[in-house]
Parts: C-alpha cells; sequence; structure tokens
C-alpha cells in the first residue's frame, strides 16, 4: 500500500514522483537532506557521476538511488527485502526506463558476503533505526570500495568514523543524522 510520495530533487529525472510504501522502518530520506548530500557529492566528484557505481543498501524508496542516477551515475545497484518496496522500486526504474539502475532483492548483510569483484564509489546506508546495522556493516565494505570511495550513512546518533574510514561532513535533520565518509585504508 503507498503512504505518501516524495520526489526525485534534482537531475535527469528532477520532479518525477517516487511512491512510498507503508512498510516497517522505512524512513525516505527528507528532500533537504538529499540536496544536501548531493551538493557535498558534487564537491568531491567536481559534478562528475557518469563514472561512478553506486551501492544504495537500504533502497527503501529508493530516493538515494534514483538520485545518484537522475545525475547520470554509470551504475546504481539497489538492495532490499520489501516485497512492496521491490515493486515500487522496479515501477519507478521502468516509467523512467533507466537502464543503469539494477534492483535485487534481499537482506543487507547476505549481500554484502556475496558480492563479486563488483566495487563501488559510493556506498548509502539508510537502514532501520535501532537494529544496529551499521557496526555489522563497516567491517565488510572495505571489500567493495574502490580507492577513496565514499560512504553515506544515516543514523538516530552522530557517528565516530569507524576504523579505515575519515568523516568528511556531518549534519543533523530532525532526529536525523547523516555522515559523509572515505575509505581511507589505502592511505594509512
Amino acid at each position: 500500500m503507498v503512504n505518501k510520495y516524495i520526489r526525485i530533487v534534482g537531475g535527469l529525472y528532477r520532479r518525477t514522483p517516487i511512491a512510498v510504501v507503508d512498510a516497517a522502518g522505512l524512513r525516505p530520506t527528507p528532500d533537504r537532506v538529499r540536496e544536501t548530500l548531493f551538493n557535498w557529492l558534487n564537491h568531491f566528484w567536481d559534478n562528475r557521476y557518469d563514472d561512478k557505481s553506486v551501492l544504495d543498501l537500504f533502497a527503501g524508496s529508493g530516493a538515494l538511488g534514483f538520485e545518484a542516477a537522475s545525475r547520470g551515475a554509470a551504475h546504481v545497484q539497489m538492495v532490499e527485502r520489501d516485497r512492496a518496496a521491490l515493486s515500487a522500486l522496479r515501477t519507478v526504474r521502468d516509467k523512467l526506463g533507466a537502464t543503469q539502475i539494477r534492483i535485487h532483492a534481499g537482506d543487507a548483510l547476505d549481500t554484502l558476503r556475496r558480492m563479486d569483484a563488483t566495487r563501488y564509489d559510493l556506498v548509502m546506508l539508510d537502514p532501520p533505526f535501532g537494529q544496529d546495522w551499521l557496526p555489522r556493516i563497516w567491517p565488510l565494505l572495505s571489500g567493495i570500495l574502490t580507492e577513496n570511495a565514499l560512504v553515506y550513512a544515516e543514523s538516530e546518533n552522530a557517528l565516530e568514523a569507524p576504523e579505515n574510514f575519515e568523516l568528511l561532513r556531518q549534519d543533523k535533520a530532525g532526529a536525523v543524522h547523516y555522515h559523509l565518509l572515505q575509505f581511507a585504508a589505502l592511505r594509512k
């Protein structure tokens, strides 16, 4: 069941509505936060997305992944386990004709453990709050990141940069703390 709609805020697919299904733990990233995130990315990537590969690990509504695709990301992999959310993601992708978007049905941790040789320039982590997802995910990321890859993470509390990561930016909107980190293991 669709609860409400949000819109893509920038790029080629700007103003496209995205259905937000009624699913446990689903909180779409607000427009203002997505706008800030992509301003940060524009700064670090000089507005170039055409050579970037993006993983949206807890896709939910797909707002983050669709924003990356809208700005020209070469490849966007979305992972989601809720059936209604998966259906909504596929509907929007097909409506847009966004062939650079792949949607995988599955659990985030299982998916990370089974990743092949694909490497990502950006991993977006917006897990359900109160379930301690991030501490379980950090150790698995190094095997899928490109050198100097970025990781965007939302959480209910401010984060300390985990080992092998550097905190580049952070902010807060309402009850959501959001962070941009860089994979720094190769520089140590």
